[in-house]
């Protein structure tokens, strides 16, 4: 299909215009390709009276040639008007308003075709009320509502192969901005100004990198410029999104490619800032992450389960290893993170990314297990089979391991215990030889006063 497409297009500018590129769909679009929730609901949409568009992601990796299951509808109608045609319609959002659509079991993500904003954040306010648009001192886009036409929402769409067009009543592809030209020669391109769109939304700059590494895409020279000075605006995005976020990036199966894109373009540093200065004093801390990344892809692609607690476990891991060396004087194999480290690299690390309680406990249970498991001897093993972290602290053992942490082989000991028989587990702990445990220091019983009351 890419090959078609090269022959069909060549490199245009990504400047919107108002004639759209008109490409027959039958040939790049395969009729099954697209749900058939999202056709019904432009269909009732045109029926009413209003534009209607299949746009976005859905578009971009149809053209690709890879399955989509999230389907975007782009319209003329307002929020309100979308509401009234669908019985199961909900508007959500308030910075970015949108209407979720229920078609029997599918969900169709509605939004209303977008108008630009003041050219510029030192010029005079835009006649729209704050409810509709708002923006930062900086430029930052606070509120986003202001309605506009087909042509306008081209030029408000971030980059030139997500705002692709299908016209399913017609069979059409419509192309304001290049974006067919884009995805033939696999580069990824902002519409509009870099520097002026990054301002406008600064996780933009963290979508650059998700769709260069999901894509294999090459990133536009003009589009990389200006992340060089920018990046640090990523530290004015409440945390909660920055969460969101970084679930996109390291969850679809291409976190090592894409943690690359992120420090190849300081983006990284500004996520997991203690993370990002352990692995500058030292490499080896690279080379975990790298390693942790390379398992949860071969995770997803094998269809295993992969949970945010032990990604994030393994994010932070370096941060908390080297918080506790600082500590205790020790090196950070030697010293494991004790609880206040844990906790002190956990609340640094929530000022950036919002972690859910759900998976930060969980992390920070992964993280106390490390020494236990060490301290393996007498009946502690046993002890240790039972917790309800033990297999994730096992494969965070295993983790370490494979970085190039030695751990005297403590991994493939516990991997011989949990296949071993009664006998030859008594066996094996016996033979553990560590440090006893610290004796409990009795207290004195206080005798009781025979003074006077």
């Amino acid at each position: 299909m890419l090959q078609r497409l090269k022959r069909l297009f060549g490199r245009k500018s990504s400047r919107p215009t108002e004639i759209p590129r008109k490409v027959p769909a039958s040939r790049h679009i395969p009729h099954s390709a697209i749900s058939g929730g999202a056709r019904e609901v432009v269909a009732r949409l045109v029926a009413a009276g209003h534009q209607a568009f299949i746009v976005g992601g859905c578009i971009r990796d149809t053209l690709l040639g890879h399955p989509s299951k999230d389907f975007d509808v782009a319209t003329s109608a307002t929020p309100e008007e979308v509401k009234q045609l669908f019985r199961r319609a909900r508007i959500v959002g308030r910075r970015f308003r949108i209407v979720h659509v229920h078609v029997g079991r599918e969900l169709v993500e509605v939004t209303t075709f977008r108008a630009s904003h003041a050219a510029s954040p030192h010029a005079t306010a835009p006649p729209h009320s704050s409810e509709q648009a708002r923006r930062s001192q900086r430029g930052m886009l606070l509120r986003d509502n202001v309605f506009g036409s087909l042509e306008e929402d081209a030029e408000r769409r971030d980059f030139t192969i997500n705002a692709i067009y299908y016209d399913p009543q017609r069979d059409e592809l419509l192309d304001f901005v290049g974006g067919l030209e884009d995805i033939a020669s696999r580069t990824l391109r902002i519409i509009g100004d870099p520097a002026t769109r990054f301002r406008e939304d600064p996780v933009r700059m963290l979508r650059a990198a998700r769709f260069i590494a999901k894509l294999d895409f090459a990133l536009d020279p003009a589009t990389a410029a200006p992340l060089a000075q920018l990046h640090a605006l990523l530290r004015e995005i409440p945390p909660a999104r920055l969460f969101d976020e970084v679930l996109k990036l390291l969850m679809t199966g291409r976190a090592l490619a894409t943690y690359e894109a992120l420090s190849r373009h300081r983006l990284f540093q500004h996520l997991f800032p203690d993370t990002a200065a352990a692995i500058h004093a030292d490499a080896r801390w690279d080379a975990f992450v790298r390693q942790a990344l390379i398992n949860t892809d071969l995770r997803i692609k094998n269809d295993q389960r992969v949970t945010p607690a032990f990604l994030f476990a393994a994010l932070l891991w370096p941060a908390v290893a080297v918080a506790e060396a600082r500590h205790s004087g020790a090196g950070p194999q030697e010293s494991l993170a004790p609880l206040q480290s844990a906790a002190d690299v956990l609340t640094r690390a929530l000022r950036h990314i919002a972690i859910p309680r759900r998976f930060s406990a969980p992390a920070r249970e992964i993280w106390e297990l490390q020494p236990r498991l060490e301290r393996r001897g007498g009946r502690r093993a046993w002890q240790l089979l039972e917790h309800p972290r033990f297999r994730a602290a096992y494969d965070f053992i295993l983790l370490r391991e494979q970085s190039g942490e030695d751990l005297g082989g403590l991994g493939e000991w516990w991997t011989r215990f949990q296949a071993a028989g009664e006998d030859e587990r008594e066996q094996m702990a016996a033979a553990v030889k560590g440090p006893a445990p610290p004796r409990r220091r009795r207290s004195r019983r206080r005798k009781p006063d025979s003074g006077p009351a």
